[in-house]
């Protein structure tokens, strides 16, 4: 696997978050994550947007994360917020997932991040296992998705 960074709106990261947004649909039925989201946010040193591609250099992973400090959403200096984390279907159980997730982190430490935080849901119970194996604890709820009752926030220091 190659994971290489790309801009959020690359062919390939609009490919895959067109998936994740349709499988965010079919476990909450709603529209998918209505986070507002720009490519700029993922521009380094304040982001990165990775993908993985697989030997055949077609696109099976995506995730990144976007620098956060102090602001109204429960969010603290120093944060980098993970955003976008997917493997497509036919590549899960395949280790990528964390593989993805390890090298978020080396960025967002890289970076002088202190601290990854996330967002997930109650309907995503792979990708709570992923975070609390990957050493990742609750956390208060934070950002868009922080008065929603299935909302989940996890953090940890980096």
């Amino acid at each position: 696997m190659n994971i290489r960074p790309v801009p959020f709106d690359h062919p390939d990261a609009v490919k895959l978050n067109d998936q994740v947004q349709a499988e965010y649909h079919a476990r909450y039925g709603d529209g998918g994550d209505a986070t507002t989201l720009d490519p700029t946010d993922f521009a380094p040193p304040n982001g990165v947007y990775l993908i993985a591609y697989d030997e055949n250099d077609s696109p099976v992973a995506t995730g990144g994360w976007r620098a956060q400090d102090a602001n109204g959403e429960g969010n603290e200096d120093g944060d980098a917020e993970l955003k976008r984390m997917y493997v497509i279907e036919q590549a899960r159980g395949l280790g990528l997932a964390r593989r993805m997730l390890a090298a978020l982190e080396e960025d967002a430490r890289a970076a002088g991040r202190t601290r990854m935080v996330l967002e997930t849901g109650t309907k995503q119970p792979e990708a709570i296992a992923l975070y609390t194996s990957s050493g990742y604890e609750p956390w208060v709820k934070f950002g868009y998705y922080r008065f929603h009752a299935d909302s989940r926030c996890f953090a940890k220091g980096l």
